[in-house]
């Protein structure tokens, strides 16, 4: 009896593959494979499992809007589409449209809400997954977003502070670069009708 148990144990005639035996497999087949096989958190394997189950089949390509919704860069994928049509979205430095088709190793850059992303794939999902698997499928070379004093809204008023007045209006347009259109309604209106 202890013999078949050990033949078991050992990945011998019974051919479980748990205990030792498994062990020196994964010793054999190089330090990576060990680790790959350890996953600390049940929650993160689930969802990564998910997200292997979201991939493409053999054959089968991604397209680029749908890719940079799956992996959280943009809120919808309509906005990818948009954003691909605009030329907001280029891969390897080209522009491209919705359809293109991603592979791994592409460097994608995304302009989205004042900021460029620059994100290399790593793994190819089609359908969108939690933030924590999503960040496995890319590596990020964005450059640091500004500091939040740096993008500080021009021409914000204070809540409860009523409608604007006419020097108001004329303050926020010249804040915002507007001043010359100002300057034209004035003129416009003074000059007496021909």
């Amino acid at each position: 009896m202890a013999s078949e148990h050990d033949e078991g144990r050992n990945g011998g005639a019974a051919g479980t593959g748990t205990g030792d035996g498994g062990a020196d497999a994964s010793r054999e087949a190089g330090p990576g494979a060990a680790d790959e096989s350890r996953v600390p958190d049940p929650k993160t394997a689930a969802a990564i499992a998910a997200a292997e189950a979201a991939g493409p089949q053999s054959g089968e390509s991604v397209r680029v809007d749908s890719w940079i919704w799956a992996v959280r860069l943009i809120k919808t994928r309509s906005l990818g589409a948009t954003a691909c049509r605009g030329g907001h979205v280029r891969v390897n430095g080209e522009r491209v449209k919705p359809a293109h088709s991603l592979r791994v190793g592409d460097e994608v850059r995304l302009r989205h809400e004042g900021r460029e992303r620059v994100v290399v794939v790593k793994r190819l999902i089609r359908k969108r997954v939690g933030a924590p698997v999503a960040v496995q499928c890319y590596i990020d070379n964005s450059p640091p977003p500004p500091p939040r004093e740096a993008v500080a809204p021009a021409g914000v008023r204070d809540r409860g502070a009523g409608r604007p007045t006419k020097r108001d209006r004329r303050e926020l347009e010249r804040l915002r670069g507007l001043e010359s259109l100002s300057r034209a309604r004035r003129d416009a209106k003074s000059k007496p009708p021909s």
